[in-house]
């Protein structure tokens, strides 16, 4: 392994095993030597690490530099997800016009880094804004949301059985998407509150009491589409759509709602993702996808995005507290964010109470 680049010892035993993995699975390689490895935060469902290996298929010869990511699975996370599903996800949607890394490995087996992982191909260009700054793209926001809402409506509008997910996934009813996800959700709140959590159990009482209609069409979820979620370049382009590890399929009404939540939009809430306007960016989403955004359906889906909110919020309070995991970002997601979104969820209890009477 290259000396060039000082490492601490848990990063060096992790770059030392990997290079080992790599020699073992890419065909044709002699040496993967890790030149540089760094880890990445930001996220809390996966470890994910920047690394940086020279590939030689002789040892004579020159070789190739390659930048490739590795997600890990951590011994605590934000949430319960299954690195296969993220996985799948890169692969159905590689090679089409949303722009996705490469997914090359994943490994089951424990004895290569301790936990199963998966590796990727790293994108050179583009970075991502955090959801908490205002105005973050400044002039290019009216590009970039185009590309961004247009995304979105070609994930709705694909098709999960010709992408090959309905074989790896759940495939529920079109009438019973809005349970499945609201019955799991519920389920994280009941297994995690550290505390009573009277706003989140009054917005599942309703939702229960009103449920949406049947899904228009059984859509891949990305499950986590929002600003942060993707890179995009200094020209405005957007690079990589990320973090599909809450992937399922179900209504595609829930990544719409997801994507207009105002926790995502320091901007203003008629700035969803802080972008281009609300009314803008569901248009933009239905002509791309071919379907519609009922606004009472989508008002169903909005309060259960905060309702889901809730429940990765208390799960990290929960992760955090318990000491199972000690990433500031749980920290912040369970202050921060918890108390945002019950303050989301009570003004649009409140205004649907005053509609009502």
């Amino acid at each position: 392994m290259s000396e060039t680049v000082p490492l601490e010892p848990a990063l060096a035993d992790l770059a030392e095993r990997f290079s080992d993995y790599l020699e073992t699975h890419l065909p044709d390689v002699t040496t993967a030597d890790v030149e540089a490895i760094e880890r990445i935060h930001g996220g809390a469902s996966r470890e994910t690490f920047r690394v940086k290996v020279h590939l030689r298929e002789d040892a004579s010869m020159p070789g190739t530099t390659r930048g490739l990511i590795l997600r890990r699975d951590p011994t605590g996370s934000l949430i319960d997800t299954e690195r296969d599903v993220e996985f799948n996800a890169y692969r159905a949607f590689f090679d089409t016009s949303v722009p996705v890394p490469e997914a090359l490995f994943l490994e089951m087996d424990e004895k290569w880094l301790d936990r199963p992982f998966f590796v990727m191909s790293e994108i050179p260009t583009g970075e991502a804004a955090s959801p908490f700054t205002e105005n973050p793209y400044g002039d290019l926001a009216p590009k970039i949301g185009e590309q961004f809402w247009r995304h979105l409506g070609t994930i709705s509008a694909a098709d999960p059985k010709a992408n090959g997910l309905t074989a790896k996934m759940d495939v529920p009813p079109l009438d019973g998407c809005w349970s499945k996800e609201l019955d799991y959700w519920e389920g994280v709140i009941d297994g995690d509150e550290l505390e009573p959590h009277p706003i989140a159990r009054a917005a599942i009482r309703k939702l229960r009491r009103s449920p949406p209609p049947p899904a228009q069409k059984l859509s891949v979820v990305h499950g986590d589409y929002r600003i942060g979620n993707f890179m995009s370049d200094e020209a405005g382009d957007i690079t990589a759509v990320l973090d599909w590890e809450m992937c399922h399929l179900g209504d595609p009404l829930e990544d719409l709602a997801w994507a207009l939540d105002p926790l995502w939009a320091a901007s203003g809430p008629q700035l969803p993702a802080s972008l281009i306007p609300r009314e803008e960016a569901i248009a933009l989403w239905e002509k791309t996808s071919g379907l519609t955004a009922d606004p009472k359906a989508l008002s169903w889906w909005e309060l259960f995005s905060n309702v889901k909110g809730l429940g990765i919020w208390i799960s990290s309070s929960h992760e955090y507290a318990t000491g199972d995991n000690k990433d500031p970002v749980l920290a912040f997601s369970g202050l921060y964010c918890t108390a945002r979104h019950n303050e989301i969820v009570a003004e649009r209890l409140l205004a649907s109470f005053e509609e009502t009477n």
